[in-house]
C-alpha cells in the first residue's frame, strides 16, 4: 500500500533534478508527498558529499530526520545521493538509523529499495550507470523554472574535485531526450530554463562533436514557450568568442555567462589541474564583458601552496575583472583527490581570512554594478510575494537560488511566473529595489 514520503534534497542543482524525478516515479506510484517530514511514513534525504560543510550538513540531516523515527510518523528513513555513493558502507555501519542506501546511478530502484528496507533488509543499491533517468519530474523550483540535466559525471579532473569518484566520467545526455522534456515543461507552463551538468561546455563532445553545447541551445530554443535559457557552469577552457557570440544571437538565451574559473594566478591553476590558462580566462573575461554580458564566476581559496602573494594577485584579478555575481569557498581537502596530498595545506584560520578579504571586496564590487542599474527598466519574472505586498523576482542577469533578488512594488496583482516591468530605484549589495512602470 502507498505510504507518505517526505523528502530532504540538499546540494547542487543537479542533485535537485535527481531529487524531482524521484518525486515523479513515488507519485506516478500512488504515493503522498508530504512537505512536513515529521508527518511522513517514509523520509527520504538526497545528500550532498562534494566538501566537508556539504558532507556535515548531510550527516547534520539525516540525525535530525532520524528523531521523527522517535517521535513522529517515520517507519523508514532513506538515504541516496552523493554521501550514500561515496560512504555507503560507513554509513550503514555508523549510523543505525539507516534503513537503505540509493546511490547516484541507481534512483529507478527506489520501489526496490523501499521494499527491502520495509522488510529490514537495509539494502545499499550504489552501482554504476551511464545512462540517464527519463521520468517526469515533480518540481520543486516556482512553476516557471526548471533546471534541465544535460550532462552528469566529469572528465576534467581537477586535483581537489572528487565528483569523478562520485559521478564517474562525463557522459552527454541525449539531445532528443533533453528537447523531450523542455517540450513537456514548457507545456506546463515553465518559461526559464537553466541547463546544468558538471561542465556544461563539455555537451556532446564524447560524442565528438566540439560545438555541441551551441546546437543544444539551439534546438532548445526552437521549443514553443520557452523565454529563457541559462546554461550554467562553463568551463573556461571551452568557452570562446564563437560560443559567447552564439549565445548572444539567441534571443531567449539569458545575457549570463556562469564561468568558474577557481583562480588566476598560473602556478595554482597548475597545481589544481585545470586545463585553461589564466591569459584565456583574461581574453573571456574582457569578451564577456564587451558583449554586455552577466559574469559571474566562482573560486577557491586557501589551495595546497598558495602564498600570500598569490592570493594578492587573485585579489587584484577580482578588483579588475569586476564580475558581476561571485561564489568562493575555502579550500576544503577531499579524501582520494591529489590535492589531499600537497604539501603547504593552508592553515583554516587564514582560509577563513582570505574568503572574508576577498568577499568583502566583492561585496563592494557588486554594489557599484548593482547602483549603476538604477533608473533603468527591466523586465522581471515574478517568483514570490512577501508579507508586506512586494514582490520577489528576477531580470535575465540573475540565476535563480544563487544571485540576488528583484523586490518590487506592484501596481497590479501577479502571479507567479508573469512578467513585469519594473524600474529599478535602490541598490543594495546583491539585491535591487523597485517599482512596476
Amino acid at each position: 500500500m502507498a505510504s507518505s514520503v517526505g523528502v530532504v534534497s540538499l546540494g547542487c542543482s543537479k542533485n535537485r533534478v535527481d531529487t524531482e524525478q524521484v518525486l515523479g516515479l513515488l507519485t506516478a506510484r500512488g504515493y503522498t508527498i508530504q512537505a512536513d517530514p515529521a508527518q511522513a511514513e517514509i523520509i527520504l534525504i538526497n545528500t550532498c558529499g562534494f566538501i566537508g560543510p556539504a558532507k556535515e550538513e548531510s550527516i547534520d540531516a539525516i540525525l535530525e530526520m532520524a528523531e521523527h523515527k522517535r517521535t513522529g510518523k517515520c517507519r523508514l528513513l532513506l538515504v541516496t545521493g552523493c554521501l550514500a555513493q561515496r560512504y555507503g558502507s560507513d554509513l550503514l555501519r555508523d549510523m543505525p538509523e539507516i534503513d537503505g542506501l540509493l546511490g547516484v546511478g541507481e534512483y529507478e530502484r527506489i520501489f526496490e529499495l523501499i521494499d527491502a528496507a520495509a522488510l529490514g533488509a537495509r539494502p545499499r543499491y550504489d552501482g554504476r550507470t551511464e545512462g540517464f533517468l527519463e521520468s517526469d519530474r515533480v518540481l520543486s523550483t516556482p512553476p516557471c523554472t526548471a533546471y534541465i540535466k544535460i550532462g552528469d559525471g566529469c572528465d576534467n579532473r581537477c586535483t581537489y574535485c572528487a565528483i569523478p569518484l562520485i559521478r564517474g566520467g562525463y557522459r552527454s545526455r541525449p539531445l532528443d531526450a533533453i528537447v523531450a522534456e523542455v517540450t513537456r515543461l514548457a507545456a506546463r507552463g515553465v518559461q526559464e530554463f537553466v541547463l546544468v551538468a558538471q561542465d556544461s561546455t563539455r555537451y556532446a563532445s564524447d560524442w565528438g562533436q566540439p560545438r555541441g553545447l551551441e546546437a543544444l541551445l539551439r534546438a532548445v530554443c526552437a521549443v514553443p514557450g520557452v523565454v529563457w535559457v541559462r546554461p550554467l557552469y562553463c568551463d573556461p577552457e571551452r568557452v570562446d568568442a564563437a560560443l559567447l557570440d552564439a549565445m548572444h544571437a539567441l534571443p531567449q538565451v539569458c545575457d549570463y555567462m556562469d564561468m568558474p574559473i577557481q583562480h588566476i594566478h598560473p602556478e595554482l591553476l597548475r597545481a589544481m589541474g585545470r586545463r585553461g590558462t589564466s591569459s584565456h580566462i583574461r581574453e573571456m573575461v574582457t569578451a564577456a564583458h564587451s558583449r554586455g554580458m552577466t559574469l559571474r564566476t566562482s573560486l577557491i581559496v586557501g589551495f595546497p601552496g598558495e602564498t600570500d602573494a598569490q592570493f594578492q594577485a587573485l585579489m587584484d584579478f577580482v578588483a579588475e575583472a569586476r564580475f558581476h555575481r561571485l561564489g568562493a569557498f575555502a579550500y576544503s581537502p577531499e579524501e582520494d583527490t591529489p590535492a589531499a596530498l600537497l604539501p603547504g595545506q593552508v592553515p583554516d584560520a587564514v582560509k577563513r581570512q582570505r574568503l572574508d578579504t576577498l568577499m568583502a571586496l566583492q561585496q563592494r564590487i557588486s554594489l557599484a554594478h548593482n547602483q549603476a542599474r538604477v533608473g533603468q527598466v527591466c523586465r522581471v519574472l515574478v517568483e514570490g510575494a512577501r508579507p508586506d505586498g512586494r514582490r520577489l523576482g528576477r531580470t535575465e542577469r540573475e540565476a535563480p537560488e544563487v544571485d540576488g533578488r528583484i523586490i518590487f512594488r506592484p501596481r497590479q496583482p501577479h502571479a507567479i511566473g508573469d512578467f513585469v516591468s519594473v524600474r529599478l530605484q535602490r541598490a543594495a549589495s546583491y539585491d535591487m529595489m523597485g517599482v512596476e512602470v
